[in-house]
């Protein structure tokens, strides 16, 4: 018999399998820690991914985040959905064959209505390789003009596209930025030692972390954030094992990490300030548990799929929030989406500041 949770109790578990409150099972202390936790992390928009770890790691600084990075504690790439995650430098490689290649699959289309034939892609390979080997590493501007210089058409979202098919073919990755410039390297020299699970230790391996990092999920939620087939999904699911324990949420079967049913349940009066591009909203599908569809707008105006950075007490979004970064300080502009305490939501913000070591100031509505 599955056991009956409320979705307040259901709420309460996701933010604990999010890291976002202390989890019995683990305590993570290092960047390595936090995305082997997840699996994938989206990193789409990059100050985004490094608040998301900060937000987990609370004491490490930005410049703490960075320096993680360079030693290749993650690494990003477009492992899953044609986005940019961190994933474990050692994972990238199995992650990209098993996720990645429906993303490849379905790019030829888009490659041929931008009028890049697959031999121009194959040609962007074997240019970009030479140029990054040997430790090499190159900004995207530069990636782009070793392109150029080959004859290969780059105006417009070509580059974009040949860059991100590199990336998604295995041969290069995302290395971190130097300065505000984005940059890459060879993926076999930034993660030299590759794991190399078969498909159904991937399947199995890539289901209990994301059911132990989001859970509590259904299979349909695992499939969306995978971008797997609904098959394959279940797949993966069944091969996980006994560490998977059943629950009902208001009627409807999920699936989470076993070991979470013995966390606490209570409601936590907690107040966060999270980073538009998290894990908190994109790993879900369905996010009636986190935001009101009534804030929906708010939060992604448009539909457009730019989301705002967020507050949340107790688990549910309540306002929004936007920075500004200056020379001497950071400006954060908040809109309250329900009654907030402003006093909690400057400290929460004050964690924020800190993170990038900067003054801060908080702007409110009128």
């Amino acid at each position: 018999m599955p056991v009956r949770l409320t979705a307040s109790e259901a709420l309460d578990l996701r933010m604990t399998s999010l890291l976002l409150r202390p989890h019995p099972g683990v305590a993570p202390g290092t960047v390595a820690d936090v995305v082997q936790w997840f699996g994938a992390m989206q990193a789409q928009d990059l100050a985004s991914g490094l608040w998301s770890l900060g937000a987990r790691l609370p004491g490490f600084t930005q410049a703490d985040v960075r320096a993680a990075l360079e030693r290749r504690e993650a690494l990003r790439t477009w492992p899953m959905r044609g986005t940019v995650h961190l994933v474990p430098s050692r994972d990238a490689r199995w992650m990209l064959e098993l996720t990645g290649v429906r993303t490849l699959a379905a790019a030829a289309t888009r490659r041929a209505a931008l009028g890049l034939t697959d031999a121009d892609a194959d040609r962007a390979l074997d240019v970009l390789g030479a140029a990054l080997a040997g430790g090499g590493r190159l900004t995207r501007a530069e990636c782009l003009a070793r392109l150029a210089a080959a004859g290969i058409g780059v105006d417009g979202q070509r580059g974009y596209h040949l860059l991100s098919h590199a990336s998604l073919s295995g041969v290069t990755c995302l290395a971190p930025n130097v300065g505000t410039e984005q940059t890459f390297a060879l993926l076999d020299e930034w993660a030299p030692a590759p794991h190399r699970p078969d498909r159904d230790e991937a399947l199995a391996l890539l289901a209990r972390r994301y059911l132990r990092s989001h859970g509590p999920v259904t299979d349909r939620e695992f499939a969306g954030w995978t971008g797997l087939t609904l098959t394959d999904a279940r797949r993966g699911l069944a091969a996980a094992g006994d560490v998977l324990a059943t629950v009902e949420v208001d009627a409807v079967a999920m699936l989470v990490d076993a070991a979470l049913l013995d966390a606490p349940r209570a409601a936590v009066d907690d107040l966060l300030v999270l980073p538009g591009f998290d894990e908190y909203l994109l790993g879900y599908r369905d996010r009636t548990l986190m935001l009101d569809p009534a804030h929906r707008e708010a939060v992604v105006p448009g539909g457009n799929g730019v989301f705002q950075a967020t507050v949340v007490h107790r688990g549910r979004v309540v306002g929004t929030w936007k920075r500004t970064i200056g020379a001497r300080r950071v400006t954060v502009a908040v809109r309250p989406l329900a009654p907030l305490d402003r006093p909690r939501v400057e400290r929460a913000l004050g964690h924020y500041a800190r993170f990038l070591d900067l003054p801060l100031r908080v702007d409110w509505p009128a």
